[in-house]
């Protein structure tokens, strides 16, 4: 059978749109990760570290919303090959396709479901749009993350280096003088 567009009506998953993400577009910005040094303020890194994972856990939960809960619903629930949830040991949530025992997971299981002739035709542009989505959602999770984590290692250096200034700087200034102004030798 030919394997055609499914007309709107027809659908199964509905992808994510931009009206899904405004809201996180809102809440949290990236244009301050260009701007020169210092990042205003004592913890201006930190708090922009932080911002990067809130939003990073914003996304995360709206893919749990939204494609999971279509991913999990009738009539993808029947397939042998599920979109599932995966925490990594960092904490980080990815999706991932896997078989419901959980004994095997990966793209490759997806690969086998879309090119078997058991998937029925109706759901093939569904499945490729889930696949589509949940490739973009990873790739946004993981650049979230990273971003976060490397605002807080920078943060730490940037420390380090404040630190080891000051302790330079107080030494090259001596020990306090210990005699009044007044008592100064003429």
């Amino acid at each position: 059978m030919k394997t055609t567009s499914t007309p709107a009506a027809a659908r199964r998953f509905y992808p994510l749109e931009q009206a899904d993400f405004q809201k996180l577009e809102q809440a949290a910005s990236l244009k301050g990760l260009l701007r020169p040094f210092p990042f205003k303020g004592k913890g201006a890194l930190t708090e922009w570290a932080s911002q990067c994972h809130a939003l990073r856990d914003d996304l995360i939960e709206l893919a749990k919303r939204r494609v999971l809960a279509q991913a999990d619903a009738y009539p993808f629930r029947l397939l042998p090959v599920e979109l599932a949830q995966q925490t990594t040991g960092a904490g980080t949530v990815f999706l991932r396709w896997r078989r419901p025992d959980r004994s095997v997971m990966g793209v490759a299981l997806w690969q086998a479901l879309i090119t078997s002739p058991a998937t029925p035709d109706m759901l093939i542009d569904d499945l490729y749009a889930m696949e589509v989505q949940r490739i973009v959602l990873n790739m946004q999770i993981s650049v979230l993350h990273t971003l976060g984590r490397q605002a807080h290692e920078c943060a730490s250096k940037v420390a380090l280096a404040e630190s080891t200034y000051l302790q330079r700087v107080h030494e090259r200034a001596g020990p306090p003088s210990t005699t009044h102004p007044e008592e100064s030798p003429r």
